[in-house]
């Protein structure tokens, strides 16, 4: 069980590997076609999308840069199954989200930290652009501050390109803090700023959960003390904006399990970006019950610890994930001992009632998905001067390439002087439509720069403005002899001279643009607008200027289309009399003992039953009630669970629940178990794979007093693997259902109940918890 532990031993794991497969090299990938909007046959993709690359590149984060390529940083490791080549901390780029390249390291030998001691990795990194600097958020899990051997703080490295050089800070943004005997989990930093202009860094793991800080203008200081906002269960944050909810992320159970790594996103929402954070029953992510809304998880296919992950926008609009995962039939890198192997894959997000969900709850995906599109039908760089003549038609004003820029990495651009609107060629296929720039108004100019849509002539259209005479972000719609406005004010600390990103979306007559660094969930400004009917048409796109004012990575493409409803929730169908148990009366048939404990007992319509000592992970061999057999095909099993662990307090590791038993060693548990100060639902494995013994969990929903809990079984289609899929409940009607287990073919598994996991420890202390199952019931389609 001990999550905590374990995830620590891994990390630790982990950076042991790190520092001794050896130093970086560089590899590369010839790049295909990226995707364009206008595609008649879009391309697609197949997880993993670093394959090729790295096979190894957990803790992803991913960002498009000024120069217009897409770059993704990881966590150390290697780039191959054998361990021969590695990097303490890599760098990637690709013109499309999905064929990735090396480009090198964020610290190469003689530009580590100096806080960082000579042997230590680096984890979890965080990209930004903040108002004309790239910064990267690293961590540092053994830093020089103390000897101690596992004392993480996290770190800021600014530079001119994603590529480098990075300059680290002389001393840790967020130092090592003591916690008794050893550190807090001072990691996995992520940046967010709101809307008025307040950047807040978001960071922890398990043991101490997650935490909060505002930063300085310039993102390299914490100016407030740090905000509790989710429990010990979470780590790897990350915060998106969207229609005024603040969105935290948090990825949950054990990173780093091999074949049985269960770790999974989860997600709750606030109106402000300090929390509290609550999930879509409204339990708080910072209860004793923990609560968190599944994002995604595994789900029976290939891939298992689906988690710590980025979010980005493709050129439609679309948000996409980048997370790692691991392949469950190869998990280990061909040494030993087997560490654990987590490459990058990419899946859709969508966001379905006011919640995110990866692929409608598919979850990770491992067959061909339509790839991002990263061009627009009409789509310009900047980099050829004559393609851009040939692009856009100009008028009331001048549009010219301008040379390299030596301040930047954006390479050439557009200048527009004058009062010029410039329309694309052609006019764009479809009338709902997503037009985007990079654009500035130089430094001591003034005027304007805009993005328009659905134009058919100069004075025409729709059109998003960054007004930096007024210092705000506005929308307009000719309307006949009027235009339709409004506007919002930009924050005092948006530089209107550095590069934003300015996205309109026309769909229907629903108008919306913002202004972010870089796409990734954080808008300076936003502002919405109503059309009126006549404008809901096609059109052309283009840019618009007044007074001198750039562009850059210009796109226009048609809106994606968005997902709105969930994948249906498994249901429970008939109950089989034959397979259930009421406890009305005794202990019915068809039960078997499995090493009996004469503690439990059936009083009351229930089964009573103290946690015994031990647990069945590992070594361990408590008494368990098991089914005699299971129905043939698809069936649901169902029981009601009160197990008296209160709150806040430790009483590791007792636990109640069902159980899904092939042998001692194969096996899976989903139970309401408490972990440290908090209390989880966890639907574990334990397995042996290439002669290694391995467990591992993932989280449902929060427990409550009383917990519902059901397992859906069917089979695979096409291996006949037993599937298991895990839900539950506090209430009986509201249902939070989460990962997928797998058990063999060939197997026979059992399905019964389980009370144990107490310590000598917590029994001296509190004495045993007691499980008390109402009914255990079988249900068949």
């Amino acid at each position: 069980m001990q999550i905590r532990r374990r995830i620590r031993s891994a990390r630790v794991v982990a950076l042991a590997a790190c520092a001794t497969l050896g130093a970086t090299a560089l590899s590369s990938l010839s790049l295909a076609t990226p995707r364009t909007a206008a595609a008649s046959d879009p391309p697609t993709y197949t997880n993993e999308v670093t394959r090729g690359y790295s096979i190894d590149f957990p803790d992803p984060a991913v960002m498009r840069g000024k120069d217009g390529q897409w770059y993704a940083y990881s966590t150390g490791g290697p780039f191959e199954e054998s361990g021969q080549r590695s990097s303490a901390y890599k760098i990637a780029t690709s013109p499309d989200l999905v064929h990735w390249r090396s480009a090198g390291d964020v610290f190469p030998d003689g530009h580590r930290p100096n806080w960082a001691t000579a042997t230590t990795g680096f984890w979890a990194p965080d990209i930004r652009y903040l108002n004309g600097k790239y910064l990267l958020y690293f961590t540092v899990p053994d830093t020089t501050t103390s000897t101690q051997g596992f004392d993480p703080a996290i770190g800021v490295a600014t530079a001119p390109t994603p590529a480098g050089p990075w300059a680290p800070s002389g001393k840790p943004l967020i130092p090592a803090k003591p916690v008794g005997t050893g550190y807090d989990t001072v990691i996995d930093p992520a940046l967010f700023t709101d809307s008025t202009g307040t950047h807040y860094l978001y960071y922890g793991g398990f043991g101490t959960g997650i935490w909060v800080v505002k930063l300085s203008d310039d993102g390299l200081r914490a100016v407030s003390e740090p905000t509790h906002i989710a429990a010990s269960r979470y780590e790897g944050p990350n915060v998106l904006e969207r229609d005024g909810w603040y969105y935290l992320f948090g990825s949950s159970a054990n990173c780093c399990a091999g074949p049985t790594t269960g770790y999974s996103v989860f997600v709750g929402r606030s109106r402000s970006p300090l929390g509290p954070f609550v999930d879509r029953l409204g339990v708080p992510m910072l209860a004793s019950r923990a609560g968190g809304t599944p994002v995604l998880a595994p789900n029976g296919n290939t891939w298992i610890g689906t988690g710590h992950h980025s979010a980005a926008l493709d050129a439609s609009g679309q948000t996409y994930m980048a997370y790692h995962a691991i392949d469950r039939n190869d998990p280990w890198l061909d040494v030993s001992p087997g560490f654990t192997m987590r490459p990058m894959n990419l899946d859709r997000m969508d966001w379905i009632e006011g919640w995110p969900i990866v692929r409608a709850g598919l979850g990770a995906s491992d067959d061909p998905q339509p790839a991002p599109v990263v061009r627009g039908q009409v789509d310009d760089r900047f980099e050829d001067p004559a393609a851009t003549t040939d692009r856009f038609r100009t008028s009331g004003g001048s549009l010219t390439v301008a040379g390299r820029d030596p301040a930047s990495d954006s390479g050439r651009f557009a200048r527009l002087v004058g009062t010029p609107t410039v329309l694309s060629a052609r006019a764009l296929s479809q009338s709902d439509v997503r037009v985007e720039a990079d654009v500035r108004v130089p430094a001591g100019g003034a005027g304007s720069v805009g993005v328009l849509a659905r134009a058919r002539d100069a004075k025409s259209g729709v059109r998003a403005v960054l007004d930096a005479d007024r210092h705000e972000l506005r929308l307009e719609a000719p309307v006949g002899s009027k235009v339709r406005r409004t506007s919002v004010p930009l924050p005092p600390g948006y530089n209107t001279s550095a590069w934003h990103v300015l996205a309109l979306e026309v769909r229907g007559r629903q108008v919306s643009a913002n202004l972010t660094d870089a796409r990734l969930g954080d808008p300076w400004a936003s502002v919405n607008l109503d059309l009126p009917r006549s404008l809901d048409r096609p059109g052309r796109a283009g840019l618009v200027a007044d007074g001198t004012a750039e562009a850059d990575n210009f796109s226009a493409a048609p809106l994606y289309v968005p997902v709105t409803k969930r994948v249906a929730d498994p249901k429970p169908g008939h109950v089989d009399p034959a397979a259930s148990d009421e406890f009305e009366g005794g202990l019915g048939s068809g039960w078997t003992w499995l090493r009996p404990d004469a503690a439990a007992e059936v009083r009351d319509g229930a089964l009573v039953w103290p946690t015994q000592t031990g647990d069945l992970v590992g070594d361990g061999r408590p008494g368990l009630l098991l089914r005699s057999a299971m129905p043939d095909g698809d069936y649901m099993v169902e029981t009601k669970l009160g197990i008296d662990l209160g709150e806040d307090v430790e009483r590791n590791y007792q636990q109640g629940g069902l159980i899904v038993y092939v042998g001692d060693d194969e096996f899976l548990r989903l139970d309401v178990v408490a972990v440290g100060p908090t209390r989880i639902t966890e639907f574990g494995k334990e397995t042996v794979f290439q002669g290694i013994r391995s467990w591992g969990g993932g989280l449902i929903g929060a427990p409550g007093t009383s917990t519902w809990l059901r397992l859906q079984h069917t089979r695979d289609p096409k291996t006949q693997e037993h599937r298991f899929r895990a839900g539950s409940s506090t209430d009986g009607k509201h249902w939070t259902w989460g990962l997928t287990w797998t058990l063999p073919a060939d197997s026979e598994p059992r399905v019964g109940l389980v009370s144990q996991g107490s310590t000598p420890e917590t029994t001296q202390e509190f004495g045993p918890a007691t499980s008390v199952f109402d009914y255990f019931r079988v249900s068949r389609p």
